[in-house]
């Protein structure tokens, strides 16, 4: 299922779904998109029906949940929440209930009900809001788990912070309007404070929507352009994404990695030496074994002197999924983040790195075997630590009015 942009108008006239009768106390491109939602045409800040990217509108409804196949929007406010003390099965039904309801409205340039805030839905600019629960979240529920889903394996080289750790429910809210993610944020904190407490807020960037070529490849603060080798067709989501089958249908994993990226030592290696440790180059994007971006990645080409082109210990060649493992391939959606230095670090002259989000269907399989090879052996490792660390299980999508993880809620 795709998520194709529309025109708030447009959706409005074929019948938006009204906000809800729940009282509870308390993202694509703007492009023409294709047959699986990629951003391909169109004019720069216009939608698929011609409406200006405010009005741009990513369905909430469907037999997934948007933000994952949506293209990426260029602001994200991602964050975790804990369940209540004794919230237990009917508390968090309530949540689901209540938020669903409200990121519907939201998305689709309604006002939730009990909202004072009218003027500040008008502007929904590919506003997706994405709902994943974590192992806790289902013990807490009394409900059976994903079998793959837990605390994301340890790696020798990760510095963990608590404060960037697992949660019980996360929000991702993706948005090409910055005033509309945050006010979004709040929406979403003040409408689920009975039943849930935030544990952390990760707020990032990407560039400017409609700055980028059609299905250019956005860049991370080392420059790079990052998330080339991703799924891009409804057979390569259904094969590597989506899980087909069985009581969890529809979803799919979500691992949630902060990286720290230290830029003052980045900024010290020439442009040659940081090509050779990415194995890409930095201008396009084409693996040192080609000459365009999506050129495939070939390990074993040689350059004129006889070496080979791509560092085994680069990132790519150590990314890049062994022969005897092609299914070791992710969704990546990372963000930027780039903030003030901390005052706990003197001498800091930056505090910068990538909210890097990605989605499969079974992280055990897919995301931990690329990490574990990153983790043994990887030039970026000078550069980057891994401070964070979560998982969960991306409920399907919702149809006719139902809520977020409606059948697994049941009682």
């Amino acid at each position: 299922m795709t998520h194709a942009q529309l025109g708030r108008r447009e959706l409005m006239a074929g019948g938006a779904v009204a906000a809800s009768a729940l009282v509870v106390a308390s993202c694509a491109r703007g492009k023409e998109a294709d047959p699986v939602g990629q951003a391909t045409s169109g004019e720069k800040g216009a939608s698929v029906s011609g409406a200006p990217l405010a009005d741009a509108i990513v369905p909430f409804d469907g037999e997934h949940q948007a933000g994952v196949q949506t293209p990426s929007q260029a602001h994200v406010n991602l964050v975790g929440f804990n369940l209540k003390d004794g919230a237990g099965q009917r508390g968090a039904r309530n949540l689901m209930r209540l938020w669903t309801e409200d990121a519907r409205a939201l998305c689709t340039a309604e006002t939730p009900r009990g909202s004072l805030e009218p003027e500040m839905t008008q502007t929904p600019a590919n506003l997706t809001v994405t709902c994943g629960w974590g192992e806790s979240f289902f013990a807490k529920i009394g409900a059976q788990k994903p079998e793959w889903l837990g605390d994301v394996r340890s790696y020798t080289r990760d510095k963990l912070r608590p404060e960037w750790g697992q949660t019980d429910v996360v929000l991702q809210i993706c948005c090409d309007d910055q005033l509309t993610a945050s006010h979004v944020l709040r929406h979403m904190v003040r409408s689920g404070a009975s039943y849930a407490d935030v544990a952390w807020v990760q707020q990032g960037f990407l560039n400017a929507n409609g700055s980028l070529e059609d299905g250019e490849t956005p860049r991370n603060v080392f420059g790079q352009k990052d998330g080339t080798v991703n799924p891009k067709t409804d057979a390569d989501f259904g094969e590597q994404v989506w899980i087909e089958d069985g009581p969890f249908k529809g979803g799919t994993a979500m691992v949630v990695r902060r990286i720290n990226m230290n830029m003052e030592t980045w900024e010290e290696v020439d442009r040659h030496a940081r090509e050779i440790s990415i194995g890409r180059t930095l201008d396009n994007g084409a693996p040192l074994s080609g000459t365009e971006e999506n050129d495939p990645v070939d390990l074993e080409a040689r350059d004129k002197y006889g070496l080979k082109a791509i560092d085994p210990t680069s990132h790519v060649a150590r990314a890049h999924p062994p022969a005897d493992h092609p299914e070791q391939v992710i969704l990546r959606r990372p963000y930027n983040f780039d903030l003030a230095p901390s005052p706990e670090r003197p001498g800091e002259l930056s505090n910068s790195g990538q909210i890097f989000i990605c989605f499969q269907k079974n992280p055990r399989e897919q995301f931990e075997p690329i990490q574990a090879r990153l983790d043994e052996l990887d030039q970026l490792n000078t550069w980057i630590t891994h401070v964070g660390s979560a998982m969960y299980y991306v409920v399907p999508g919702t149809q006719g009015g139902t809520s977020w993880g409606e059948n697994l809620l049941k009682g």
